[in-house]
């Protein structure tokens, strides 16, 4: 038996909305620890990993391993129908053809119940290397949203240099050029603050596209942290408060040869 309980309802909202427009499917691995999952896109161009630590549910039970794959559009229209305040419980037996909802008030006068049907993917789990990042960089987690957002309008490419000063997002297009300069602040402690550790410069190009995806986890977090590195994918991760992350990947453009 599985069976997750989540006080804070509109987190796992949150999470399917953060996911649903970039994987079709997906498959909850869940154990005695928690509940992770690991997704392409249907290009095969960026990868997204999430993590649920069981000590961040109220209350969480899993007798054996179980997988639970589901297309991710369904089970993001199934938690609509759960009001933001709602506390959410996620049950399917050892072996499961099926993935319960129930959704309940915070006074308790109201319960809802739903099922969805299980499917069946090929299931190909990849292995992450541990990864040594030239730069580092955290930021407001709205902030990098905005970038991204403002430079789609320019191009669809934006090279992200890492210095010790700060960090510098560009973008070019037919319309012309944008740079967004963000200068490290001397008080890096506070989250609405930018903070850029580096090893040696860096500075690589990344589809906006992709990052635009990513930034759907921005209600998830305040801060955002981009780590990169030559020749490695950029990893941006949304920490999840008492719960776990998102993180996702994506592999550097190769510049053109001119």
């Amino acid at each position: 038996m599985f069976e997750a309980k989540l006080v804070q309802g509109s987190v796992l909202k949150k999470i399917l909305e953060s996911i649903k427009d970039l994987v079709v499917d997906g498959t909850w691995d869940c154990t005695s620890t928690g509940i992770t999952m690991q997704a392409m896109d249907s290009s095969h161009v960026s990868l997204v990993t999430c993590l649920l630590q069981a000590d961040g549910f109220e209350q969480y039970r899993c007798d054996r391993n179980v997988s639970i794959s589901i297309n991710l559009a369904t089970m993001s229209k199934i938690l609509k129908c759960a009001s933001n305040d709602d506390i959410i419980t996620l049950e399917a037996e050892d072996k499961p053809d099926n993935l319960v909802f129930k959704f309940e008030s915070p006074n308790q006068d109201k319960q809802s119940n739903y099922q969805v049907k299980l499917i069946n993917i090929d299931k190909e789990h990849l292995g992450i290397p541990d990864q040594e990042y030239k730069a580092i960089v955290k930021m407001p987690s709205s902030e990098f949203q905005r970038i991204c957002r403002d430079l789609s309008q320019i191009g669809d490419t934006v090279t992200v240099e890492c210095g010790k000063e700060g960090v510098t997002f560009t973008a070019d297009g037919d319309l012309g050029s944008g740079t967004i300069n963000l200068v490290q602040d001397a008080s890096i402690d506070k989250e609405e603050n930018v903070s850029v550790v580096t090893t040696e410069p860096c500075k690589l190009n990344f589809a906006l596209r992709y990052l635009n995806f990513f930034t759907k986890a921005t209600p998830l977090s305040s801060q955002v942290i981009l780590s990169m590195t030559s020749d490695a994918p950029l990893v941006v991760e949304y920490k999840i408060e008492n719960l776990g992350y998102m993180r996702y990947y994506l592999a550097p453009k190769m510049e053109e040869d001119e």
